[in-house]
């Protein structure tokens, strides 16, 4: 009886010690491979999803006119988000059309001047060789009159010819002199007309040059006026779903108020805040397994693009001063930028600001 209860014991000490051993080696199993997949996979719950938000601002002030879309919208890249009241900036751009015509009439009017005035000078210039011309002719016409004076003065002497022949030709001589100072007389006052008529285009050029500055500044006016016209009507940036709209018909608004945003889902990006104790062996291009408490059980895939220069307190409105003589070392957290690849589910759409856990799959 005493062999057969010692016999018992020691059968159960052996299946105690071989569970036991079992226990041991399961649990060395688990911890290695534990061990292993913590060293290969990095992960946080430390992280959000992200994205392009597009705040819609008014250029300029008005009275809303029209508003074409509603909260949580989806709209496409040019489509009309709300419409500013027209009327006071229609009338500014006629006024400013108006007075740009008006301007270029009057720069119309100094070409024209301008036009006349240089008409006028090569009139003059060619009065000018006229008079130069006329002025030769004269010279030589006082040349003949002397050679005929000197000869018929000669020939008077002799007794040749008649007094009165002399004094026809003293007479023709005189003449001459006349006509020649009268030539120099013509061309004088045609050479100053000259210079008067070049004052004349020089002055009008002049008034062109600041006419052409004042038809420049009235089409700046004018592209402005244009410019405010246009910022009437308001479009959407890009494709996305309108959300914290803060506009009605009606509302008198201001220029750079906010009226509603515009974030497109299409391309949003998870940021993790990675504790800096893990930074060691995360790179930019490592693939990514990203689980998002909206869908419990299904992974979405990404890789790292880049991690940011400094740690989030760094950045915070008030950063933290450890020269203070309080300082307490605490493990500071560093935001890594995760992109989500292209061929994400598309029925399963990411908000901003959903919580997510990615894990960044390192190698050893």
């Amino acid at each position: 009886m005493d062999e057969v209860k010692i016999n018992s014991n020691n059968k159960r000490k052996k299946i105690a010690i071989i569970v036991f051993s079992a226990i041991v080696l399961i649990g060395a199993a688990t911890l290695y491979f534990y061990l292993s997949y913590k060293a290969t996979h990095i992960t946080t719950d430390d992280a959000f999803v992200e994205g392009r938000i597009h705040t819609i601002a008014s250029k300029i002030r008005g009275t809303v006119k029209a508003v074409y879309v509603n909260d949580n919208q989806p709209v496409k890249k040019g489509d009309l988000l709300l419409e500013i009241d027209p009327v006071d900036y229609d009338v500014r751009l006629k006024e400013a059309l108006s007075g740009l015509n008006a301007e270029k009439a009057r720069l119309s009017e100094v070409d024209a001047r301008i036009d006349a005035s240089k008409k006028q000078l090569s009139e003059l210039r060619a009065a000018v060789e006229a008079a130069k011309a006329n002025l030769e002719l004269q010279d030589a016409t006082l040349k003949q009159a002397e050679t005929d004076m000197q000869r018929a003065e000669s020939l008077y002497r002799e007794e040749i010819i008649p007094k009165e022949r002399y004094e026809r030709t003293m007479t023709a001589y005189k003449v001459a002199i006349a006509q020649v100072k009268a030539a120099k007389e013509q061309m004088r006052q045609a050479e100053m007309a000259i210079q008067t008529q070049k004052a004349v285009v020089k002055q009008a050029e002049a008034a062109r040059t600041s006419q052409l500055s004042v038809v420049k500044q009235k089409e700046a006016l004018l592209k402005e006026a244009e410019l405010n016209y246009s910022y009437t009507k308001i479009y959407a940036p890009s494709d996305g779903y309108v959300t914290k709209k803060s506009v009605e018909t009606g509302n008198q608004i201001q220029a750079g108020q906010p009226l509603m945003a515009v974030v497109p889902l299409g391309d949003v990006y998870v940021v993790a805040n990675y504790k800096e104790t893990q930074l060691e062996k995360i790179k930019p291009g490592q693939k990514v397994k990203i689980e998002v408490d909206t869908y419990p059980g299904k992974t979405f895939m990404g890789k790292v693009e880049s991690i940011m220069a400094g740690t989030g307190a760094s950045f915070s409105l008030f950063p933290p001063e450890n020269a203070t003589g309080n300082y307490v070392k605490v493990v500071q957290r560093i935001p890594v930028k995760i992109l989500l690849d292209k061929d994400t589910d598309t029925k399963h759409i990411l908000r901003v600001g959903m919580s997510v856990a990615p894990t960044v799959i390192v190698e050893k």
